[in-house]
């Protein structure tokens, strides 16, 4: 007679191997474990992640909470290998909108989709969520992998992020009742693209002929398919005790649709923005994008971030001293809608 199949080879001859997801999960505990804070409870491995929000601080707090993805910026990180920093995209995307609410990211979870899993790939992704993670005071909880054999093919795989965060009921962003007519702008600097406006930008590089290890052509020193991978710029430890000081009133996380459509999210609506665009260069990155693409100025700042990753909203007093202790500039200035 022969011998039935374990339910693990079964399921490993139809393409899912329950070995390498443990395995995985090995590799990434020390991981998560970095990113360990006040209020996280037990580590990997339950079935739902527990956070005590009382060991936090907050007196009275509103749970506030983001969803995100990084694009087809992971069509680049695919095809040239480079899955180091594509973590860090993730977290940024997601910690900086809740930051934009004024919110601390309290926990992160993720979720990795592929059609065949590499435990050892998997965990350079993980490698990069802890450490955006840690950058930012969040604590990797848990997350989901997915090996979907059939729905993923070759090397490809997804990726989502959860987070979730707090803030002082009184503290919360934007403040629309206290935003007038000259409350100045604050810009902060985006490291590149950040995870926005990658359809675009390889349909460009496709256009222009260059391979992704070719030279960048607006970056000394730098392939293109390296430079166009620098993960997106966190913000959350640098901007959040001037949220909590009461210095800002408002803040756009410049992401798909730019410095056109994301600043007026955060204003009342008798309130425009004027942006001073005379007041940064703008950066190499989108200079090349603009020339090689023959984009107008509106499709280029409704596209991408052209160097702006955070626009902030402060009293014409706190401006400067936001600024200094930002790196930033003033960029402009409310007025009437």
């Amino acid at each position: 007679m022969s011998e039935t199949p374990s339910e693990p080879d079964a399921y490993a001859a139809a393409g899912v191997s329950i070995d390498e997801g443990e395995r995985l999960v090995s590799l990434i505990k020390p991981h998560a474990a970095r990113t360990r804070r006040p209020g996280v409870m037990g580590g990997l491995g339950g079935f739902g992640a527990l956070f005590d929000l009382k060991a936090t601080g907050y007196s009275d707090p509103i749970l506030v909470s983001g969803t995100d993805g990084v694009g087809t910026k992971l069509r680049v990180a695919i095809d040239t290998d480079r899955l180091d920093g594509i973590g860090i995209d993730l977290v940024a995307m997601c910690v900086n909108d809740i930051l934009a609410q004024g919110a601390e990211p309290l926990f992160f979870l993720d979720y990795f989709a592929c059609g065949k899993l590499d435990a050892d790939r998997a965990a350079r992704i993980v490698a990069g969520i802890a450490e955006g993670c840690a950058r930012s005071g969040c604590a990797l909880v848990g997350g989901e992998t997915a090996e979907m054999p059939g729905m993923y093919h070759g090397a490809d795989f997804d990726l989502a992020g959860f987070a979730v965060g707090a803030v002082e009921r009184t503290q919360i962003l934007p403040r629309f009742a206290d935003m007038v007519a000259g409350d100045r702008l604050v810009a902060i600097a985006s490291s590149g693209a950040h995870s926005n406006g990658y359809s675009l930008i390889r349909r460009i590089v496709a256009a222009s002929g260059l391979p992704w290890h070719a030279p960048a052509p607006f970056a000394d020193g730098a392939e293109l398919g390296d430079a166009l991978l620098t993960p997106t710029q966190l913000y959350v430890l640098e901007v959040l005790p001037l949220v909590r000081a009461g210095h800002v009133k408002g803040l756009a996380h410049i992401t798909g649709g730019g410095l056109i459509e994301n600043p007026p999210r955060m204003l009342p609506e008798h309130l425009t923005c004027r942006i001073d665009w005379q007041s940064w260069t703008l950066p190499p990155l989108f200079a090349w994008l603009q020339q090689a693409g023959g984009l107008s100025d509106h499709d280029l700042r409704r596209t991408f971030n052209c160097g702006v990753g955070a626009l902030l909203v402060c009293a014409a007093e706190d401006a400067d001293a936001v600024a200094t202790a930002l790196g930033g500039w003033h960029a402009g200035e409310l007025g009437p809608a």
